[in-house]
């Protein structure tokens, strides 16, 4: 999927990917723990949820819904909502998703009230540019098929933009140094022999002391081979018992005790036997740097530590929130699908002018 294309955009929406937290369950009958969902019926005709004083309408939530689908359409076709995950269509899928997605900005605005965190009028302007933008791209069947006006396309960037600086006023602390050590990655070759097995019920059962002492002595003795000149790549298409023979890995990724004894080895040398709970594993290294996949490393160590921070602080407040949903509403909701409405770069505009 090319980046233009991909509706999960990066900084603010990657993060609510990895906080793992869903506002909404499916029929939010199992609510996360600490969480108070409260089913009512006081909603306002077209409120889809409420947060404490926060609401969502159809207008809002049709926005989000329709630009995601024509996103999937225009990467995967129109077909694909034909598809089903454990029974499950992909349609109700990302519905789903789209309601985490809405349903986590109103959650951050909150914390950001909390916070005194607000826009500056340049901020401000921003939204406006965008809202502008975005407002003026749609034809009239799809501001129709939405229900919209540009107050609230202009309430929806505003919103958005407003996450967006109380993350970065949450991340603005962590460290975006990282040495290349911490984010070398290293790429090896290994040899297994396993010292259990699996039943048919995929159940695992430890060698007996005796099959262990003779797996150790059959990588002993494949060892002996190697260091004899014998091709370490032979040896492993004859004997290694993982589905694997190559691993690129960095620090904090592997089994301690394979990573360790890999991570001492030179290019080309071969260590010594190394148990793990899995065996007994001879390792070659293959490369041990690689600027281009380090330099793309250090990237994802620092989008992790971002996404640690803001999650500890995201997660303890939502989970004090009230939560109204109205779900018979909720339910009734549906993707438009109609030729004239191809709406799908919302995320796209205000991602590339708050970030101008």
């Amino acid at each position: 999927m090319s980046e233009g294309k991909a509706w999960v955009l990066r900084g603010l929406v990657i993060t609510f990917i990895l906080t793992g937290f869903m506002i909404f369950t499916a029929g939010c009958t199992e609510p996360e723990e600490g969480t108070k969902v409260i089913l009512t019926t006081g909603f306002a005709k077209d409120e889809v949820f409420r947060l404490e004083d926060k609401s969502c309408s159809v207008g809002e939530m049709m926005v989000y819904l329709t630009n995601i689908q024509n996103q999937y359409e225009n990467v995967y076709g129109s077909r694909i909502w034909d598809s089903k995950v454990e029974g499950v269509t992909l349609e109700n899928n990302v519905k789903d998703m789209a309601l985490s997605k809405m349903a986590q900005i109103k959650a951050i605005v909150l914390l950001a009230e909390k916070e005194g965190i607000s826009l500056d009028e340049e901020e401000l302007k921003k939204v406006e540019m965008a809202a502008d933008e975005y407002y003026s791209s749609l034809n009239g069947a799809e501001i129709k098929a939405m229900g919209i006006d540009r107050d609230v396309i202009f309430n929806l960037y505003k919103e958005y933009a407003l996450s967006e600086k109380l993350y970065q006023d949450i991340i603005k602390d962590i460290n975006p140094e990282i040495s290349d050590d911490e984010a070398r990655t290293i790429t090896v070759e290994h040899i297994l022999i396993k010292t259990y097995n699996l039943d048919e019920a995929g159940n695992r059962h430890e060698y007996t002391d005796n099959a262990r002492n003779e797996a150790r002595r059959l990588a002993e003795d494949i060892l002996e081979r190697i260091g004899e000149g014998e091709s370490f790549e032979d040896l492993a298409a004859e004997y290694n018992e993982d589905t694997s023979l190559t691993y690129s890995f960095g620090k904090g990724e592997m089994d301690a005790v394979f990573e360790n004894a890999a991570f001492n080895l030179g290019e080309g040398e071969v260590s010594g036997i190394v148990e793990t709970e899995y065996g007994f594993h001879i390792i070659k290294c293959i490369s041990t740097f690689n600027r281009e996949v380090t330099d793309a490393n250090k990237v994802k160590i620092v989008e992790e530590r971002r996404n640690k921070a803001f999650s500890e602080v995201y997660n303890d407040y939502v989970s004090t929130l009230n939560k109204d949903i109205n779900t018979e509403l909720w339910e009734s909701l549906t993707f438009i699908h109609d030729d004239e409405v191809d709406t799908c770069d919302f995320f796209e505009v205000i991602d590339r002018i708050w970030n101008d």
